[in-house]
């Protein structure tokens, strides 16, 4: 199986985007996503690079089973998880089943989050190739 991101619009405070997995030529699931904006990939405040990565389930107390990214230049434990807003990631890449600006302050944030991981987790591999592109 194999995941995109398609980043769409980089704003301020964050990116908008949305994720599809594939087995072969059919779409198995997509969502939409939510990422700092680029900062020159500076930790906890920067999305990462745009490129290729390797994906690996991953189980912590917090955010219970989600993936990590591997090999990523220059940072560490940037998961996928749940969250619904840009002050939920510190360079993570959260998941969600559509855009709506849940606290009123003027940014798209992200709904159903925690069932949209649970919904990919369901179908998702034990690792994945993740092309990330800038569109």
């Amino acid at each position: 199986m194999k995941g995109v991101i398609n980043r769409l619009l980089e704003e301020k405070v964050q990116t908008l985007g949305r994720f599809y997995l594939y087995e072969g030529t059919r779409q198995l699931f997509d969502c939409v996503i939510l990422e700092l904006p680029y900062r020159s990939n500076k930790k906890n405040i920067s999305n990462i690079c745009s490129g290729v990565y390797t994906c690996k389930l991953r189980y912590s107390e917090k955010y219970d089973w989600h993936y990590e990214l591997q090999d990523v230049k220059g940072r560490t434990l940037i998961l996928i998880h749940f969250g619904n807003y840009y002050t939920d990631t510190r360079g993570c890449i959260l998941f969600g089943k559509n855009f709506d600006d849940i606290n009123k302050d003027g940014y798209k944030d992200i709904t159903s989050s925690r069932a949209t991981i649970k919904e990919f987790m369901s179908i998702a591999p034990k690792e994945f190739e993740l092309t990330i592109n800038e569109i």
